[in-house]
């Protein structure tokens, strides 16, 4: 049988990122989202006759042993820039994303995910929301920042996030429901309940004995 494997969309200071973390140490899987750009960046940069070797080596027992050399990030990271596409990368982190449900089961948090395995069967696809001021409290009391300073990073990351979502799916809306099995507000659930909202959604859609 295939694994599984669940995506996570989130709008910035959601709680997505903690969730993913949460929800990964009781299902005893690994979450994934910046290990797979800084793995992806770290070969992007290569000449382009570098890249069939290097598709062909992100693949099995080597990929894992690069992904596990890199530190876990949980900190919420913040884009305080403007967009620009760098389709290179996209195509290298794309990879790694289509390589690792061979592999495992996993999460992948972010990074389009949800679109580049849109057809995979054994998926999951989750979007976790909240509303600004609940997002504003949260980036406070994580990133100890000011009120003012909290509601530009909101703001300004989850503009980074729609417009990058939208060119790299083709022009699709990041929170159009369209997109996913299973959309949570956490402002109003918190993350214990939005936990067991997805474990319980993914034992329904994919039949996984908890």
């Amino acid at each position: 049988m295939e694994n599984y494997v669940i995506t996570i969309a989130r709008s910035f200071g959601s709680g997505g990122r903690v969730i993913g973390a949460r929800l990964a140490d009781e299902l005893g899987i690994h979450s994934y989202e910046n290990r797979i750009l800084t793995l992806a960046a770290k070969y992007s940069g290569r000449d382009e006759y570098d890249f069939v070797e290097v598709d062909e080596k992100l693949r099995g027992s080597y990929l894992h042993s690069q992904l596990s050399k890199i530190q876990k990030r949980f900190t919420p990271h913040p884009k305080s820039e403007e967009f620009k596409s760098d389709d290179r990368l996209f195509e290298f982190q794309a990879h790694i994303i289509r390589e690792l449900p061979k592999l495992e089961n996993c999460i992948i948090v972010g990074k389009c995910a949800d679109y580049v395995l849109k057809d995979y069967g054994r998926i999951l696809r989750v979007y976790i929301g909240s509303p600004l001021d609940y997002s504003i409290r949260r980036v406070m009391e994580r990133l100890d920042v000011s009120e003012e300073e909290a509601e530009h990073i909101v703001l300004k990351s989850n503009r980074y996030r729609k417009d990058y979502y939208k060119y790299y799916t083709g022009g699709r809306n990041w929170r159009d429901p369209d997109n996913y099995d299973i959309m949570l507000n956490n402002a109003e659930l918190g993350d214990d309940n939005s936990v067991e909202l997805i474990k319980n959604a993914l034992h329904r859609k994919l039949n996984i004995e908890l």
